[in-house]
């Protein structure tokens, strides 16, 4: 298994790294509350690079935000 921790800084960082996992999460399925609503197996075939799944059934990704 492969993890990818996803560190931003400042204002640019932290719009880009906005839009990356904004991106991320259309291309895997995942809505803004953590929950996976996409309609093919091949979103979910990869999604534990960017995501941990927690207890409760939500995808959460590992970042590390600062300004």
């Amino acid at each position: 298994m492969r993890e990818i921790l996803h560190i931003q800084g400042g204002q640019c960082g932290n719009q880009i790294g906005s839009k990356f996992w904004e991106v991320v999460c259309a291309e895997h399925g995942i809505d803004q509350t953590g929950h996976y609503q996409g309609d093919s197996d091949l979103q979910l075939e990869r999604v534990n690079v960017y995501y941990n799944e927690a207890s409760c059934g939500r995808c959460n990704h590992e970042s590390i935000y600062f300004a």
